[in-house]
């Protein structure tokens, strides 16, 4: 039975890390909040370690589900100790491409593989086990990792090098951030129009304009609800990676940067915790 190790049990970890339980893998979690990890292991099978370098030790495979840059750079460091030679770290936080070219070349001369491997479905794809999962490192480490990473996606691909699993989630907040602040503004002017909002969604979402944020969050929008999901909070720093890269790299986002200050009005209106679909808010509060 292969052993993993899993750090942080936030709205993503915790299923993922559920999924491996099931899936018949020796799982042992770290989580800084001690109860959340308690209150895992009564709903799955595993066990809990008092730190990082203690669950990761002799783990053949660490996962990670964390914030921000900050926070894995301190997990790492204290688990650093406890890393089995031969180990591979798959990350799956969200973070910047730059930390994880640099994490692939600390931790290989510590003998131990990482693979850069943020997901998308947001929580609702963790807790069915049907995440999307874009990676980068070396291919070898990544099929050892996949068999794994089977237990809670339903699409694994390697992108290409370490840090091109960052870069291309960044390309998938990119294209969220333009296709919400679309739909709002579609949803916003039907509202306006006197339009039945049911039935306009029933006419568009068959043709061009259907997407999933359409499919699963026009509804809601229109009921002025943003209890669903991904956060406003972490959105912007999502939004703000990808745009530090734009500038390294000279790519051009006058809508991504828009719509990232367009969540900036969300958070001045207490929104950070709203789901991302919450950009209806801001044009219904501006009447």
């Amino acid at each position: 039975m292969t052993r993993a190790a899993f750090l942080g049990l936030g709205v993503m970890g915790y299923p993922m890390a559920g999924w491996l339980s099931k899936n018949d893998f020796e799982v042992v979690v770290y989580n800084r909040t001690t109860a959340k990890a308690e209150q895992w292991a009564q709903d799955y099978k595993g066990r809990i370690a008092k730190s990082p370098d203690e669950a990761v030790r002799g783990a053949e495979l660490v996962f990670m589900c964390l914030g921000d840059d900050p926070d894995v750079a301190a997990m790492i460091e204290k688990a650093a100790g406890g890393f089995a030679s031969g180990a591979i770290l798959i990350d799956h936080t969200t973070a910047s491409p730059t930390l994880a070219r640099r994490l692939h070349d600390e931790l290989a001369e510590l003998g131990v593989g990482f693979v850069d491997a943020p997901v998308s479905g947001g929580e609702a794809g963790a807790q069915a086990g049907k995440l999307s999962v874009m990676c980068g490192g070396d291919a070898a480490h990544i099929e050892r990792a996949r068999p794994a990473m089977d237990a809670y996606a339903a699409r694994i691909v390697h992108i290409g090098p370490a840090g091109h699993g960052q870069l291309c989630k960044a390309v998938n907040q990119i294209c969220i951030a333009g296709v919400v602040q679309g739909l709002s503004e579609g949803v916003h002017f039907a509202a306006r129009s006197g339009l039945d909002i049911d039935k306009v969604l029933e006419a568009i979402s068959g043709g061009a304009a259907q997407s999933w944020q359409m499919e699963n969050r026009a509804a809601t929008m229109a009921k002025d609800e943003f209890e669903f999901g991904f956060a406003v909070d972490w959105m912007r720093k999502d939004l703000r990676i990808a745009l530090s890269e734009a500038r390294d790299n000279g790519a051009r986002l006058p809508v991504t940067a828009l719509v990232d200050q367009f969540y900036a009005d969300i958070q001045a209106m207490g929104g950070g915790r709203w789901d991302t679909s919450s950009l209806m808010r801001r044009l219904t509060d501006i009447d």
